[in-house]
């Protein structure tokens, strides 16, 4: 089964066609589409290619979702001294499904 390794957000993911992922938010509409030309590497049993090799490949994914993550909590607290404060986030998420990958 081929997959491909791709940037976006700051991090790498592993994908391959029909996998659904959730990214960084993408200033998108949900049912558009996303192209990703940052092709880390490349897989497909028995051939492998890094990025030099691949050129301008991309990856192709539907958007399905706009959505926010759990909610992520941070207690700051010091011992003796009275202090503690709570804060959290929630990060706001794209979630894709690869459709092709295109070498």
């Amino acid at each position: 089964m081929a997959y491909a390794v791709f940037k976006t957000g700051g991090k790498q993911y592993r994908v391959a066609q029909g996998d659904v992922l959730d990214v960084e938010k993408l200033d998108l509409e949900v049912g558009g589409t996303a192209t990703f030309s940052d092709l880390l590497f490349y897989a497909d049993g028995e051939n492998t290619k890094l990025a030099a090799d691949l050129g301008s490949a991309s990856i192709t994914a539907e958007v399905v979702a706009q959505r926010k993550d759990d909610k992520v909590i941070a207690f700051k607290y010091r011992r003796r001294k009275g202090y503690h404060r709570t804060v959290g986030h929630r990060r706001k998420l794209t979630r894709l499904k690869i459709t092709g990958i295109s070498i």
